[in-house]
């Protein structure tokens, strides 16, 4: 089906890898990631929601932490947030399983509390060692907690949204969390122009560093 965003009807299609290797390692790193300790979430998590989606995706998708659903099930964006992104996704062109979906902090604080700071630092290198495998040429950053943790700021949502902002050497778009978006349907015009926004990025910038890849 064709996509609204896109006026010729064409897309990138995902990168093209070793996929094989990568989910291999992305395998080993959740089975390492089931055992952590590192911090007091794990006494009280049912699962550790580690992540899933293309171990090879253009597209990265982040969000905080995950929910009681999530907590549930070890899947990431499974409740009604889940399914409002995979409804925008599909609307930008994207199935699920062509993007790469994971959160900052791998097991739900309790009562949907904000993640605390040693929580975030025990997180940190799992989904730094996610990014260096997967390899996003786009990372899709949901809501200002999720921002405002990756980029160590205290910036209101609106003044990091509408642009491309760089964070170790990932292009990098900001938007509101699909849970905001169900409490405040209003919002869901500014979140279909920021997905837009980023998938225009991602087709331009993305299809030229596929093409110059492919000639070396």
């Amino acid at each position: 089906m064709q996509s609204f965003l896109f006026d010729n009807g064409e897309r990138c299609l995902p990168q093209v890898g070793n996929t094989a290797s990568s989910s291999s390692e992305l395998e080993l790193l959740a089975e390492k990631a089931k055992e952590c300790q590192n911090c007091t979430l794990a006494e009280t998590r049912l699962n550790v929601v580690f992540g899933e989606g293309n171990p090879f995706a253009g597209v990265a998708i982040i969000g905080e932490a995950p929910g009681a659903e999530e907590n549930a099930s070890g899947r990431p964006f499974v409740g009604r947030s889940g399914q409002l992104l995979d409804t925008i996704l599909k609307a930008a062109g994207f199935s699920r399983q062509e993007v790469y979906i994971c959160n900052i902090v791998k097991c739900r604080p309790p009562g949907n509390r904000n993640p605390l700071k040693d929580e975030i630092k025990s997180c940190r290198p799992w989904l730094l060692k996610q990014l260096q495998i997967v390899k996003p040429k786009v990372i899709l950053i949901l809501g200002k907690v999720a921002a405002n943790t990756i980029f160590e700021n205290r910036l209101a949502l609106g003044a990091m949204r509408g642009k491309m902002t760089i964070w170790n050497e990932f292009e990098c778009f900001i938007t509101f969390h699909p849970a905001a978006v169900l409490r405040n349907p209003h919002l869901k015009k500014e979140w279909l122009e920021d997905i837009q926004l980023m998938t225009g990025h991602y087709e331009t910038v993305g299809c030229k560093k596929n093409a110059r890849e492919n000639e070396n």
